[in-house]
């Protein structure tokens, strides 16, 4: 357990780096790209690189959502059912999760097989394969962060202890002692 804990960290934290650094990168791209824009230039390569951007921020960043378990889900409805059935469902839900990525990063790869050969349009040295490699590495990311977290997930289900409800407790407590703080500070 300690060391998938090691792994779920590490991989956190390399998700994490990607998510900063390619947010980090669009921003100064749409930031280059409107300052040119404005000056009478435009790049021919701007509006390619910006959609393409935007979708490995979205497929890291899913992945790393899978990892943290922050995708939309329904613990209260999963946590309303009987132990064995909230289990039971539990699994089937995390079967259909992990067959629809695996599906998605085989399609993935097969799109890249028949992408060879072809590169972007604006930038003509950049092939289409580097771009839409994302499609099966987002994919088998999901499904590594899904099964990183199943462990924890799958104890606090057991235990009938809600994800949701558990953050919002959390801030809940946070903002209170805040709050009491403030409080205490007013009175003296």
């Amino acid at each position: 357990m300690h060391n998938l804990n090691r792994i779920s960290t590490v991989m956190a934290l390399l998700l994490e780096w990607v998510m900063v650094a390619l947010m980090v990168t669009l921003t100064v791209v749409v930031i280059v790209a409107v300052i040119a824009r404005l000056l009478g230039e435009s790049f021919s390569w701007y509006d390619e690189v910006a959609a393409i951007m935007l979708a490995w921020i979205t497929y890291y960043g899913s992945a790393l959502a899978a990892l943290k378990r922050r995708h939309i889900g329904f613990d209260t409805v999963l946590l309303a059912l009987p132990p064995r059935a909230r289990l039971a469902a539990l699994l089937f839900g995390e079967a259909v999760v992990l067959t629809f990525f695996a599906l998605m990063a085989w399609a993935g790869f097969q799109v890249l097989a028949i992408l060879e050969g072809s590169y972007l349009v604006s930038l003509t040295w950049v092939p289409v394969q580097f771009t839409q490699s994302v499609i099966p590495i987002g994919a088998l990311l999901f499904i590594l962060g899904q099964l990183l977290s199943l462990p924890d997930y799958w104890s606090k289900t057991a235990r009938g202890i809600s994800l949701e409800h558990a953050e919002i407790e959390e801030e809940v407590d946070t903002e209170m002692s805040r709050s009491a703080g403030h409080v205490i500070g007013e009175v003296r």
